[in-house]
């Protein structure tokens, strides 16, 4: 591990600061017309989905964090584990559903997602920009009815709830898009 200053944060660095692991979502180098120069950050937690702004001053020194991304295949609930694979050494591993959670909405069944860890300590579950679902229960569509009308309510395959355009019924497949925690994009 490297020991970098505040002049050496990137965007999408990951370092230790504060005994836990960070990942800089943003960053601002700010040289006041008094004093010296610091660096405002936003930074996210990797191991609590926290994000704090956070302002570095010359002299802070912090390690960068190797992380590991694991290209996986998800194969099964069983109880509160959820078991995926390695796609290139078929090695299985169970993750608890809290420590996933927010990703379980959108997890199905033979779905490749990559698995982010740190010294063997499984931090997150990044999910594909988009996935097909199911709509299992919403109501009927409204012939003549628009994308841009008011929409409804629908609850997909795996529980996720969004917000639908009147048109779309039970049955359909929806492209829904995971980094907003879940948005209709389009039909399949």
């Amino acid at each position: 591990m490297a020991t970098i200053g505040m002049n050496d944060l990137k965007t999408g660095l990951t370092i230790l600061y504060n005994q836990s692991i960070w990942r800089v979502l943003e960053f601002q180098h700010v040289k006041p017309g008094k004093g010296a120069a610091f660096v405002r950050s936003k930074l996210k937690n990797l191991r609590t989905n926290a994000v704090n702004e956070v302002t570095f001053r010359p002299g802070d020194k912090f390690e960068t964090a190797n992380i590991d991304q694991t290209e996986m295949q998800y194969l099964y609930a069983d109880g509160d584990q959820h078991v995926f694979m390695d796609n290139a050494t078929y090695e299985q591993i169970s993750i608890p559903a809290d420590k996933i959670a927010d990703s379980l909405k959108f997890l199905l069944e033979n779905m490749n997602v990559k698995i982010t860890t740190y010294n063997g300590e499984i931090l997150d579950v990044e999910l594909p920009k988009t996935v097909e679902l199911t709509v299992k229960e919403t109501q009927p569509g409204i012939k003549g009815a628009t994308a841009n009308g008011g929409g409804k309510p629908a609850t997909m395959e795996t529980g996720l709830v969004i917000i639908v355009p009147d048109f779309i019924n039970e049955g359909d497949k929806l492209v829904v898009n995971t980094d907003n925690g879940g948005s209709y994009t389009s039909r399949a």
